[in-house]
C-alpha cells in the first residue's frame, strides 16, 4: 500500500511536469511560425507582385496571383528598359560585393587570428576600440567618408564603395572569437618547431581550421554591401556606377515625379527588379551553407 502512494505521489509531478514542457513547446512553436510569416510574407508578396501588370497591383488582392501571369514580360522589360541599364547595375552591384566580402573576410581572419594568437603591447585596448567601433552606426560614419574620399579623388568610382567596405569590426569581432578555439596552440608550436614562418603558420595550417568562420564574415559582408544604399547614394553620381539599390530607387523617384516613361511601367519594373535582386543573395546562402556546415562538421571531428 505504501509503496503505491509512493508511486501515485512520484507519478504527478512528473506528469504535470511533462504538461508544463508540452505548453511550451507548443507556445514555441506558435512563435516559430509567427516568425516565419512574418519573414516570408514581404517575400511572397514581391514575388506575386512581380508576375502582375501595373493594372492589377492595384485592382487586385496582393496577396495573390492576378488572372494574367506578366512574369515574362516584366522580367524583359527590365532588362531592356534604358539601354538594359538593369544589366549594369546588377553587374555592379556583383562586383562590389564579391570584392569587398572577400577582402572584408580576409582581413578579418587576419586580424582576428592575430588578435587571438599573438600578445602584444595595447592587445587589450586595440580590441576594446574594435568592439567600440560596432556601437557606431554606418550611417555615421558616411558624410566623414565622403569628405576624406573627396580629398583623395576617388568620389565617384569603385574604390568608393569597395574600400569602406574592407573594414569590418564585427567580422574582426567574430574571427578573433573563433579563432581562439578554432585554432589550437599545440598547431602554431608545431609549425614553429618544423621551422615555419608566421604567415606559413597562418595560410598553411590555420586558415583550413578558420574557414567556417570566414564564410560566415563573408556572408554578412555580401549582404550587407549587396543592400548598402545610403553610401553608394553619396559617393556615387554616375548613373552607370550605380549598384542595383540606388538604381532602383532611382527609377521609383522617376515613377512618382512622373518622368520619362510611363509611371507605370516604372513602378512594374521596381517591383520585379526587386524581386530579381535577391535571387542572387538566395544562391550565395545555398552554396555557401554547406561549406559552412562542413567547416562546422570537420571542426566538431577535430575537436
Amino acid at each position: 500500500m505504501t509503496g503505491t502512494l509512493e508511486r501515485t505521489g512520484t507519478a504527478a509531478p512528473a506528469r504535470h511536469r511533462k504538461s508544463l514542457a508540452s505548453r511550451r513547446s507548443n507556445v514555441l512553436t506558435l512563435g516559430m511560425l509567427a516568425l516565419l510569416v512574418y519573414f516570408l510574407l514581404p517575400l511572397f508578396w514581391l514575388g506575386v507582385a512581380s508576375t502582375k501588370s501595373t493594372e492589377d497591383l492595384f485592382s487586385t488582392f496582393g496577396l495573390w496571383f492576378a488572372g494574367d501571369l506578366n512574369l515574362f514580360t516584366n522580367i524583359k522589360e527590365t532588362f531592356t528598359y534604358g539601354d538594359g541599364v538593369y544589366l549594369r547595375w546588377m553587374l555592379n552591384t556583383l562586383f562590389y560585393s564579391l570584392v569587398s566580402a572577400g577582402g572584408a573576410a580576409f582581413l578579418a581572419a587576419l586580424g582576428g587570428y592575430g588578435f587571438a594568437k599573438y600578445r602584444f603591447r595595447g592587445n587589450n585596448a586595440l580590441f576594446g576600440l574594435v568592439l567600440g567601433s560596432i556601437m557606431v552606426p554606418t550611417t555615421a560614419l558616411a558624410i566623414p567618408t565622403y569628405l576624406l574620399f573627396s580629398k583623395v579623388g576617388m568620389v565617384n568610382t569603385p574604390l568608393a564603395i569597395i574600400l569602406p567596405s574592407l573594414v569590418s569590426p564585427f567580422g574582426l569581432y567574430l574571427m578573433r572569437i573563433y579563432a581562439q578555439d578554432a585554432v589550437p596552440d599545440s598547431l602554431i608550436e608545431a609549425g614553429r618547431i618544423d621551422g615555419a614562418g608566421e604567415m606559413s603558420i597562418f595560410f598553411r595550417l590555420a586558415l583550413r581550421s578558420l574557414a567556417p568562420g570566414i564564410i560566415t564574415v563573408l556572408l554578412f559582408t555580401l549582404v550587407a554591401t549587396w543592400n548598402n544604399y545610403f553610401l553608394p547614394l553619396i559617393m556615387l553620381n554616375d548613373p552607370d556606377l550605380y549598384p542595383i539599390t540606388v538604381g532602383l530607387a532611382a527609377w521609383s523617384s522617376q515613377s512618382a515625379g512622373g518622368g520619362s516613361g510611363s509611371t507605370g511601367e516604372l513602378l512594374a519594373l521596381v517591383v520585379t527588379g526587386s524581386m530579381l535582386s535577391i535571387i542572387p543573395l538566395i544562391a550565395a546562402f545555398l552554396l555557401l551553407q554547406r561549406y559552412w556546415q562542413s567547416g562546422l562538421s570537420a571542426g566538431g571531428v577535430k575537436g
